[in-house]
């Protein structure tokens, strides 16, 4: 599902991602890609002290073979919207 941003990270070297999660799922993954490219995401992580926006991170980071570090959560750490940068 991520074919596109994946084919972008390669060749620019970041990405931006617009991502709306669902926390407390059964199990972390990519549900849809929605029509405004938002990546809808659910997280087997509850949103508790940050642990959601931490699952999220190390998910896209195995997704996008980079280290945790390289992800940030720009804006919406309290929110279900978020904006993500991934660099290499």
């Amino acid at each position: 599902m991520f074919f596109e941003f994946k084919k972008l990270f390669s060749k620019k070297g970041e990405v931006y991602l617009r991502v709306k999660v669902r926390p407390s799922a059964a199990k972390t993954c990519v549900k849809e890609i929605m029509a405004d490219e938002t990546v809808k995401i659910d997280l087997a992580a509850a949103p508790v002290k940050g642990k959601a926006n931490q699952e999220l991170i190390k998910f896209l980071a195995r997704q996008f073979e980079v280290a945790a570090s390289n992800i940030k959560v720009i804006s919406g750490a309290g929110d279900r919207v978020k904006l993500v940068k991934i660099v290499r």
